[in-house]
């Protein structure tokens, strides 16, 4: 618990994590950095595409509208939290020489887009109406 209360410290201040370990070399911190940047603009993504879905098909059930919605809105706040945890839990792991840390969320958000574009698909195929 103690670790998770100093990571998310360190969400707010991040010059407090070159306390620890030594410096890692430069290179791999800015990948590090690459990689927080495509998930937050996969967050982006999903984020639009839930406004998109909301927006742009007004046709579409309400409850459906609105389930597909917040499915890839909830998915976009995810992955935009997730994106700095992940990011601090790797700086940390380079600094300290350990192995960098595995995660579930990329196979958790994969299925989450995964039941979202199926139901897309039932949609477009049978038709926008609800009944």
């Amino acid at each position: 618990m103690n670790d998770f209360v100093q990571g998310l410290r360190l969400w707010f201040a991040p010059e407090r994590i070159r306390d620890e370990g030594d410096t890692p070399d430069y290179r791999f911190s800015l990948a590090n950095e690459r990689t927080f940047l495509a998930w937050i603009r996969t967050a982006l993504a999903l984020i639009g595409g839930g406004f998109a879905v909301d927006q742009f098909l007004p046709e579409l059930a309400w409850g459906v509208r609105t389930g597909l919605a917040l499915a890839l809105l909830a998915a976009g706040v995810l992955c935009a939290l997730r994106a700095v945890n992940h990011w601090v839990r790797c700086e940390r792991a380079m600094r300290r020489g350990e192995d960098l840390p595995v995660s579930r969320f990329p196979t958790l958000l994969g299925l989450a887009v995964g039941v979202v574009a199926v139901a897309m698909v039932v949609v477009v195929v049978f038709g926008w109406e609800g009944r």
